[in-house]
C-alpha cells in the first residue's frame, strides 16, 4: 500500500470496517468448524483442503485475467501466498494444540507488532498498549476452561503463525493496491495450497478425497479463505495498514466466542477482561484513528 489511503468522499469508513468485521467473524468460525476435521485428514490435511478448495472457488468466481501482469504485480502475488501458506499452516498446527482463543491470541501478537511500528502518533501507541494488556490477560489463564498451561510448541506455532499474520497485512496492502479486484487473492490463493499440498498429502493422503471431507473442505474454504479474504482485501484498499492492524484485534474475541459456541472451549473471567480490553482497544483505534496517512 503507499502513503495514501483511499477513503470514501466524506471520510467515511463505514463500509471497509464492515469489510473488516465481517471477515473476523467468518474466519474465526471457520477456523472452529475446520478443527472439527483434525480426526480424519489432520491439522495439515484441513489447510490443504481449505487452500486448495478456496483457489478453486476463486478462479472458477473471478477468472482474473493475468496476461499483461507485470513483475511487481507477480512478485506481490507470490509473496502475499506464501504469507498466506505460513499464516495458515502455522495456524492450523497450533489450533491441534491449543485452545483456539489461546493461538488466536498470541497469533495477534503479529499485527499488534506491525501496528506499533507503522504508529507515528501518541494516541495510536496508547491503543496498542492497551490492546496488549488485553492480551497478556487473555492468555494468562482460562482459555480452555480448565486454566492448564498451554502446550509450548502450539505456543511456538502460533507465533510463527503471528509473524506470517503480520507479513500478510503487509504484502495483501500491496496487492490490494497494485492489482484490481480479487485476481491477486485469487493468484496469492493458488500459490499458497501449492506450498501447502505436499505436507497435506503426506499426512492425509486419499483422505482428502472422501466425498463428506471435501464437502466439508469447502465449507472451511468459504467460511476462512474466500470470504474473508476478499473482504480484507476489499478494506486494505481503503484503510491505513496501522489502522486495519489494530482493527483485527477483534479477532480474539470473536475466537473466543466460536470456540464456545462450536467447541464448547469457554473462557474463565480473567480471560473475558483481556478480550474486553482488546475490544475496547479496537473500538479506540477506530473513533481515533483522524486523517487518512
Amino acid at each position: 500500500m503507499s502513503g495514501t489511503a483511499r477513503t470514501p468522499r466524506g471520510g467515511s469508513r463505514t463500509v471497509p470496517v464492515a469489510a473488516v468485521l465481517g471477515s473476523v467473524l467468518s474466519l474465526q468460525f471457520g477456523a472452529a468448524f475446520a478443527s472439527t476435521l483434525f480426526d480424519d485428514v489432520g491439522a495439515l490435511g484441513t489447510v490443504t483442503l481449505r487452500l486448495t478448495l478456496a483457489a478453486v472457488i476463486l478462479w472458477g468466481a473471478v477468472r482474473p485475467s493475468v496476461r499483461h501482469w507485470g513483475r511487481a504485480q507477480w512478485r506481490g502475488a507470490v509473496a502475499l501466498g506464501v504469507s498466506l501458506a505460513a499464516m495458515n499452516g502455522f495456524f492450523y498446527v497450533a489450533i491441534a494444540r491449543l485452545p483456539l482463543a489461546a493461538a488466536v491470541t498470541i497469533e495477534f501478537l503479529g499485527p499488534l507488532t506491525l501496528a506499533a511500528v507503522l504508529s507515528r502518533r501518541p494516541r495510536d501507541a496508547l491503543w496498542v498498549a492497551l490492546a496488549l494488556a488485553g492480551v497478556a490477560l487473555l492468555g494468562a489463564r482460562g482459555l480452555g476452561g480448565d486454566g492448564g498451561a498451554l502446550d509450548p510448541v502450539g505456543v511456538g506455532f502460533a507465533l510463527l503463525a503471528a509473524a506470517g499474520w503480520a507479513w500478510y497485512i503487509v504484502a495483501g496492502s500491496h496487492v490490494a493496491a497494485t492489482v484490481s479486484g480479487a485476481a491477486g487473492l485469487t493468484v496469492a490463493t493458488t500459490v499458497a495450497a501449492v506450498l501447502v499440498l505436499p505436507f497435506g498429502l503426506g499426512t492425509a493422503g486419499a483422505g482428502l478425497a472422501d466425498p463428506a471431507i471435501l464437502a466439508a473442505g469447502a465449507v472451511v474454504a468459504l467460511l476462512s479463505s474466500v470470504i474473508p479474504y476478499s473482504l480484507e482485501m476489499r478494506a486494505l484498499r481503503e484503510l491505513p495498514r496501522n489502522v486495519f492492524a489494530i482493527l483485527i484485534a477483534l479477532e480474539p474475541a470473536a475466537a473466543a466466542l466460536a470456540g464456545a459456541l462450536v467447541l464448547g472451549q469457554w473462557v474463565q473471567p480473567i480471560a473475558a477482561a483481556g478480550i474486553a480490553l482488546v475490544v475496547v482497544a479496537g473500538v479506540g483505534a477506530l473513533h481515533g484513528s483522524g486523517e487518512p496517512r
